[in-house]
C-alpha cells in the first residue's frame, strides 16, 4: 500500500480487527465497535477540501486517511465475461450517450456529476437476446473464470496470521440482472418471459458456485457478501412471490456451501425497503443487511428488535441527519447507542456519504462516533 497521511488515529483497541468484527457480529463480548464507513460520492474527492488537499482520490485511501478498521473481501469472475466495450456512441451539448460494460445505452452528464444514468436501451429484452448473450458472455468454461489462488494467498497471507476480517463475494442473483434489463425491463420480464428470467438467475448462481468451489477450500473466510440492489423506497422491484420461488432457492444452495466452511455471517447490499422480501432473504441464508438505508426502510432498531439475534445490520446512520448538522447527528446517534452495545450491529453512514454533508459535520460525526462507540 502506498503511504497515506492519517488525520485520525485508529481507535484504541484491545483486540484485532478480525476478533472484534466476529465478536460484535455474533453477539459475543467486544472491546469497542468495529469502525468503518461505506465510502463517498465521487464528487467528495474534489469538492471536500479535506480530501482534495490531501490527495485522497478513492475509498481505499480514504479508509487509511481516517484511520478506519480494515476489512477485505475477495471473489471470482462471476458476471459477464467478456464485458462490452465501454464507449461514447453519440453526444449532445450537455450529455454523452454511452454504451457501458453491461451493454446498455445510457445518457450521462458530460461534467460527470453523480447521478443515476438515463438508460435508453437495455442489453436484454427477449429470450433470443439472452440466448445470444449467454453463449457469448456467460460461459462457465471461460479461462478468465479460473481464480489464481496462489496469487491471492500471497496477497492476503496465511489465515492464522491475518488480523482483519476477510470475506468471500457471493455475487448477485438478481441485482446485476436488473442492470442488464433495466428497472422497467425486469418488471416486465417477470411476466412476459419468466423462463428466461429464471434461467438468468440460475446462470448467476452456478457462476458463483463455481467461484466458491475454488475459493472456500483455500481460505478461512470470516463472512460472505453479496449485492442485490432490487429495492427502492416503495419496496422490491420484483414480486415477493418471484423472489421466494426463484431467487431464494439459489441462495439456499450458496448458503449450504458457506456453512460447510464455517461461514455464519452473510450480508447483502440492497438499498431501499427490503422488508417485503426480508423473510426470504433470511430463509435463504442471508442474515445481515448492508448498508441499510433508513429513510427508505426503517430505523435499524425496529428490525433488530423484530428479528432478534437472527438479523444483523451494518450501516443505518441516517445521512440526512449528518447533512442537517451537529445537533441532529448527535440526537440520531443516541438512538443507536443501545443497539451498538447489544451487538450484531455496526453503525456507519447508510450509503455513500454525499457531498452536501460538509467536511466539518462529517469530522464531527466521526469524533462523536468514537466518543460514543469507541
Amino acid at each position: 500500500m502506498e503511504p497515506i497521511k492519517q488525520i485520525r488515529k485508529p481507535w484504541p483497541s484491545t483486540s484485532t480487527d478480525r476478533e472484534r468484527f466476529l465478536n460484535q457480529m455474533t453477539g459475543k463480548s467486544f472491546d469497542r465497535s468495529f469502525n468503518m464507513e461505506f465510502g463517498y460520492w465521487d464528487e467528495n474527492y474534489y469538492t471536500w477540501d479535506i480530501l482534495r488537499d490531501n490527495g485522497i482520490k478513492n475509498e481505499a485511501q480514504a479508509n487509511r486517511f481516517f484511520g478506519f478498521d480494515r476489512i477485505e473481501v475477495i471473489g471470482g469472475n462471476v458476471w459477464m465475461q467478456p464485458s462490452f466495450e465501454e464507449k461514447v456512441v453519440s453526444e449532445t451539448e450537455k450529455t454523452n450517450i454511452i454504451m457501458n460494460g453491461d451493454g446498455l445505452l445510457a445518457e450521462v452528464p458530460k461534467d460527470a456529476h453523480g447521478t443515476i444514468p438515463h438508460y435508453i436501451k437495455p442489453t436484454i429484452v427477449t429470450p433470443e437476446d439472452w440466448k445470444r448473450c449467454k453463449e457469448e458472455r456467460f460461459r462457465r468454461d471461460s479461462p478468465e473464470r479460473k481464480i489464481d489462488i496462489e496469487a491471492l494467498k500471497r496477497q492476503f497471507g496465511p489465515d492464522e496470521e491475518r488480523d482483519y476480517p476477510l470475506g468471500v463475494n457471493c455475487g448477485s442473483m438478481i441485482g446485476k440482472i436488473r442492470d442488464m434489463l433495466t428497472f422497467e425491463g425486469i418488471c416486465y420480464a417477470q411476466f412476459d418471459y419468466p423462463d428466461m428470467l429464471e434461467d438468468m438467475v440460475e446462470t448467476c448462481c452456478v457462476l458463483v458456485e463455481d467461484a466458491l468451489d475454488q475459493l472456500l477450500p483455500n481460505f478461512q473466510f470470516d463472512y460472505a457478501s453479496g449485492w442485490e440492489d432490487i429495492c427502492f423506497k416503495n419496496g422490491p422491484i420484483v414480486t415477493p412471490d418471484f423472489f421466494k420461488e426463484v431467487v431464494m432457492p439459489r441462495y439456499k444452495r450458496i448458503s449450504k456451501k458457506l456453512k460447510a466452511h464455517g461461514i455464519d455471517i452473510w450480508y447483502v447490499d440492497c438499498d431501499g425497503d427490503v422488508r417485503p422480501i426480508l423473510p426470504y432473504l433470511m430463509e435463504g441464508g442471508i442474515n445481515c443487511l448492508f448498508p441499510f438505508e433508513v429513510n427508505c426502510c426503517a430505523h435499524p432498531g425496529e428490525l433488530l428488535s423484530q428479528y432478534g439475534g437472527a438479523l444483523k445490520i451494518m450501516g443505518g446512520v441516517d445521512k440526512l441527519q449528518l447533512r442537517a448538522g451537529k445537533e441532529a447527528t448527535k440526537a440520531y446517534l443516541e438512538t443507536l447507542e443501545p443497539w451498538v452495545a447489544k451487538g450484531g450491529y455496526i453503525p456507519f453512514c447508510d450509503h455513500r456519504c454525499p457531498p452536501d454533508v460538509t467536511p466539518e459535520n462529517y469530522l464531527y460525526y466521526l469524533d462523536l462516533k468514537q466518543k460514543m462507540f469507541g
